[in-house]
């Protein structure tokens, strides 16, 4: 799982890290809701149900990598499939694809799961 991600970063990234992810996974939720509730065709709501999923996951950056691809292949191909004003389809499937790049920053579950750890080596003596 390390390979997935290149550091869980602190600090000032580490923040701006955070602030995209709670950005784009709010989006994602509210989004989905408003569309689930105007009653779409079965496909739709299955692709929502799962960027509603994934926004979640975004939240609380857990599966960052996974996660940001699956809700920029849904946008990307909400974007095909239909007409109308795709623009926050574009800007939704750039975040994610950015936060999938560039993993969750150390503030996230993925940092607590996966990130660094110290292991003390105590003396035989």
């Amino acid at each position: 799982m390390r390979r997935l991600f290149s550091t869980f970063a602190r600090g000032l990234p580490g923040s701006g890290l955070l602030f995209m992810r709670l950005v784009a996974g709010s989006a994602l939720v509210f989004r989905a809701v408003a569309i689930l509730c105007g009653g779409p065709k079965l496909g739709e709501a299955i692709l929502q149900v799962l960027a509603a999923g994934a926004g979640l996951l975004l939240l609380a950056g857990l599966w960052t990598p996974i996660a940001g691809t699956l809700v920029a292949v849904i946008y990307i191909w909400d974007i095909f499939s239909h007409p109308g004003d795709p623009w926050t389809n574009i800007l939704l499937s750039t975040l994610c694809a950015a936060l999938a790049l560039l993993g969750p920053g150390a503030w996230s579950v993925d940092a607590r799961l996966f990130g660094w750890k110290r292991i003390d080596i105590r003396d035989r003596r």
